[in-house]
């Protein structure tokens, strides 16, 4: 029996643990000392219900802050983390992550509904990083590019976490660990990640924010990486929580909701949830996110698994420990001495942070192309046409937090405008219809008398036949995508759950589960059948009442409807740009349709019909300027060609209209370059399951074909000039530190802000190496005609590849080069370096283990979990007989060493015949056969691992490349070389 429940404790402010003199770590473990087992299994959950007789308050782990405070009520709404990448701006994102954890603290101290105070643990930044545009949290992300997005993290989690050396303004915590970029079967699918593009490229990304003690946590992904749960990872160990250690404190990992409940019921990993619940904690979960308040079912799991055995107290005073740490960082034991715990309401929406929102929104701006178009020239007199579905609304995406106030586009520019003397005209661009329905005669509308009320369609009156409440505005999303908003009530049509009737009440589409999409499907007659998409169930008319429910289930039993056009959208929008002197387009996505979270993105091309009312406007006005609002790059070749201006910005929160039309006029100077690659329309992308960057070719990195705009574009309405790059040595050894130095001069007629990029490339390395890779930048401002020489401290370091032959990072003696420009493919200037230094040691195959995951090359294979703890193995493909590996500079040995015998580990799950062939210096046919393996069929199918061997060829010895050839249903763990 536990201590704790055997004698009455002292009064709790004489107990150790309140004692702020104390270490850390001697707190903590005197308040575990106190808990009973329960109530430590307790803190294992999301929401913890507290230790009245200890005074431990409630908590409740997790407040969403990507950026700004969100599901919280009205606070500040900085642009979305993609735009906010755009900046490349590690001081502004400190400054919005400062103003987000400040805004939480408020929060923190305002009742919640739930009776556990909002959390000041923040589930942000979103570190997966952007190799797919098609991705439906793409806006979550920072950049598809490690540096870029690491760097900003560090900054976003600073600003979080705050400057003082004992307290946390908040706790940041990095989602989502780890390969996390599909939505489709998220819970089902994994990430193939081979070694050199696990460390290059994913763990790339997380490790700043946790090696510089940034984040103080991290939120596994719903997806498996190389056949297991993200969320049973060893990673979580052998890396995160290996890199946090010299700072002192232990990463606190948190589950992602439901997850940990996924391994057995939809990924089928373990047999059952204690087993699952036990496995996720020994892997290093320290806290569950499941069943929202109800603890019973997670906390009898995990009790189970105690009981079983399958955890111990050890473990689960492990995460215990982790759990309390974070709240005694956070101040709660010392509220006297917590220098966060006066932040009161005043800081929400404060004048301070709507400066700073409005900052953001603009810095986040990239001009993406210009022929001289902008800056607009609003002379008196002059009139500038708005149009297009995006230019009078701003939209909230999933983890936005609620906009206190919005500056639509078309309200920033028409104030600005007026203070000129010109004039705005604006024109959605959107058909404005009404559907009558066959069976009533009646139109679809809102009542009369109850414009909020559930939406009829019965007997026509006069009022319906000519007022707006039958109208409806219909916004065309692609993908036969519809929503409906009603010009009476200016709401979204939406269904309602509880009896399947319309109405019109919604601000826009949102929820989890969006309930305001709809389809109109034609019919042979000419009518149309209205289908929900969320419930995916036909509008029917009720003859007594005319009340639309969407409740039929089949065609047949469905109300068909006449579409009629009261106004035609391009034509109004055609007519405003004739009668304007230019016209801006404003056109791109709402956030939580096509492309969201659970949701990918089937293609990148604009709605058909956002692109047919772009074409009609350029034709009639030339002059016009395109602008894309949206979470995600789109292929606009066609703009690209004929349009004069592109511009693009995220869903920049509440002050994006100011940002937009101070950029548009001239006002601020377009600083945005892009954070991700947009792709030509006509370019085949690889498979969006295809995590291996460096075979698939994605990214700036590896993709060949010219993008439509690269990495790092954006342009200025001023210009720049490089000169003069210099390094400190053109010769370096792997440990030296380079100084690499650059002139940089605005050659035009204004101020501007340059971004300078600064890669690096390897030359005939003996690996596949990027095309170039971002090694650092600075974000630079220079009056006109001013000159500044810039240096960057680059590591030879930077040049680093990691080797499979020596499982860890490593620079190959060679040739580089050092690149500096304006883009990834904007490079102005290249300079050689030479690397020093012996070559790196070839594998030795005697006396050595080779895992079958060091290889340089694989062909119709990917990996898988070797055990459901640890390890990885190689096995053919799905829908492949076989794989090739290659593993380059393997050392057989020699006769010196005796009689050599190769070895293979194996396992198989399936009865057919499966081998594994060896061959040096070729496969089948061109290389020399060194063996040939029979696997045996083991009784606990994959996971029962056996050693085959056969001997080596006398006459093969020395340095050599290894082939192997996979057949059936092998599964590959490692080779080794031995004697007899």
């Amino acid at each position: 029996m536990n201590a704790a429940s055997t004698y009455p404790e002292p009064p709790t402010t004489d107990l150790p643990f309140r004692d702020p003199a104390l270490p850390l770590a001697q707190r903590v473990d005197d308040l575990i000392s106190r808990l009973t087992l329960d109530e430590r299994i307790e803190l294992l959950y999301q929401y913890s219900s507290g230790v009245p007789r200890l005074g431990l308050a409630p908590f409740k782990t997790g407040t969403e802050g990507l950026h700004g405070v969100a599901w919280l009520g009205p606070a500040t709404v900085f642009p979305q983390a993609i735009g906010l990448g755009a900046t490349w701006d590690e001081e502004l994102l400190h400054e919005v992550a400062t103003a987000v954890g400040t805004e939480a603290r408020a929060f923190h101290q305002r009742p919640s509904d739930d009776g556990y105070p909002h959390s000041l643990q923040i589930w942000a930044p979103v570190v997966n990083l952007l190799r797919d545009p098609r991705w439906g949290r793409n806006e979550e992300g920072y950049a598809e590019d490690p540096l870029l997005t690491g760097r900003l993290s560090v900054s976003y989690c600073r600003g979080l976490a705050g400057d003082h050396p004992l307290y946390l303004r908040t706790a940041p915590l990095l989602k989502h660990f780890l390969a996390y970029n599909n939505e489709d079967e998220r819970d089902l699918t994994s990430s193939v990640v081979p070694p050199r593009v696990l460390h290059e490229y994913d763990l790339a990304a997380f490790r700043p924010a946790i090696v510089s003690g940034a984040a103080t946590g991290v939120m596994p992904a719903y997806n498996l990486i190389n056949g297991r749960p993200c969320h049973v990872s060893p990673l979580l160990e052998t890396e995160v929580r290996r890199w946090a250690e010299p700072t002192g404190h232990e990463l606190f990992v948190c589950s992602d909701a439901g997850a940990v409940t996924n391994l057995v019921d939809s990924e089928h990993y373990f047999d059952d949830h204690p087993a699952s619940h036990a496995s996720a904690v020994r892997a290093g979960v320290d806290s569950i996110t499941e069943q929202r308040e109800d603890g019973s079912i997670t906390l009898g799991r995990l009790r189970t698994a105690v009981d079983r055995g399958l955890l111990t107290e050890a473990d689960i005073d492990r995460a215990a420990r982790r759990h309390l740490s974070i709240r005694f960082r956070l101040g709660e034991f010392d509220p006297d001495l917590d220098p966060y715990a006066g932040i009161r309401d005043v800081v929400v929406d404060s004048p301070e942070h709507r400066a700073l929102a409005l900052r953001a929104a603009t810095e986040s701006v990239v001009l993406l192309k210009n022929d001289g178009a902008l800056p607009l020239s609003p002379a008196p007199g002059r009139r500038v046409a708005l149009v297009g579905p995006l230019a009078d609304t701003l939209f909230e995406d999933w983890y936005s937090g609620t906009m206190p106030y919005r500056i639509t586009v078309a309200t920033g520019l028409e104030t600005a405008l007026k203070e000129c003397g010109a004039e705005l005209v604006c024109a959605e661009g959107v058909d404005r219809i009404t559907l009558r329905a066959a069976s009533t005669g009646g139109l679809l509308c809102v009542p009369a008398f109850d414009p909020g009320g559930p939406m009829v369609a019965g007997a026509s009156t006069d009022e319906q036949e000519s007022g707006d409440s039958a109208c409806h505005d219909l916004f065309d999303w692609g993908e036969g995508v519809l929503t409906l908003r009603n010009a009476r009530t200016e709401r979204y049509v939406t269904l309602k759950d509880g009896d399947l009737t319309l109405v019109a009440d919604q601000t826009q589409p949102n929820g989890w589960f969006v309930h305001e999409t709809f389809r109109l499907e034609p019919q042979p007659d000419g009518t149309e059948l209205l289908r929900n998409i969320s419930n995916a169930r036909y509008a029917a008319v009720d003859p007594a009442t005319g009340r639309v429910t969407l409740s039929a289930e089949a065609p047949e039993k469905a109300e068909r409807w006449t579409r009629t056009v009261v106004r035609d959208g391009i034509a109004e929008a055609v007519a405003a740009a004739a009668s304007a002197d230019v016209a801006v387009v404003v056109l791109g996505n709402d956030p939580h349709l096509n492309g969201r979270e659970t949701e990918d993105r089937t293609g990148i091309s604009l709605p058909p019909a956002q692109e047919a009312l772009l074409r009609a406007v350029a034709t009639e006005r030339p002059e016009s300027a395109l602008v894309v609002m949206s979470s995600y790059p789109y292929a606009v070749d066609w703009a690209d060609k004929h349009l004069p201006a592109v511009m693009w910005t995220s869903h920049g929160g509440q002050e994006t209209g100011r940002a937009l039309a101070a950029v548009l006029l001239g006002e601020a100077e377009p600083s945005g370059r892009l954070p991700q690659t947009w792709y030509r329309g006509d370019d085949p992308l690889p498979g969006r399951l295809d995590y291996d960057i460096i075979s698939a070719g994605w990214t700036y990195q590896y993709h060949d074909a010219a993008p439509l705009y690269p990495f790092g574009h954006g342009l200025s309405y001023t210009s720049f000039a490089y000169s003069d790059l210099r390094l400190s040595a053109r010769e370096a050894a792997h440990d030296d530190t380079l100084t690499v130095s650059v002139e940089l001069t605005n050659t035009g007629t204004r101020t501007g802000t340059e971004t300078v990029q600064l890669y690096t490339r390897a030359l005939a390395a003996r690996h596949r190496a990027p095309r170039r890779r971002l090694t650092d930048f600075r974000k630079v401002s220079l009056a006109p005609g001013e000159r500044r020489r810039l240096e960057f401290r680059v590591p030879v370091a930077a040049l680093a590849h990691w080797s499979v032959s020596a499982g860890a990072f490593a620079v190959d003696p060679g040739q580089y080069e050092i690149l500096i420009g304006h883009s990834a493919e904007a490079i102005a200037l290249t300079a050689p370096l030479t690397v020093t230094g012996p070559a790196l040691p070839v594998r030795s195959l005697i006396g050595g283990r080779l895992e079958a995951v060091d290889f340089d090359e694989c062909v119709g294979g990917t990996l898988v979990d070797a055990t459901r703890e640890k390890g990885e193995a190689v096995t053919p493909a799905t829908g492949e007989t076989c794989c090739g590996l290659r593993y380059s500079s393997v050392d057989l040995g020699g006769p010196a060493d005796g009689p050599r015998v190769i070895s293979a580990e194996v396992s198989r799950a399936t009865e057919e015949d499966a081998t594994v062939e060896i061959y040096a210096d070729g496969g089948p046919g061109t290389g020399t056969l060194l063996a040939g393996l029979h696997v045996p069929a083991g009784t606990d199918g994959r996971y029962d691992w056996r050693t085959v061997s056969a001997p080596m060829p006398a006459e093969v010895t020395g340095v050599h490349a290894l082939h192997l050839v996979l057949r059936g249903g092998v599964h590959l763990a490692a080779i080794a070389g031995g004697t007899r």
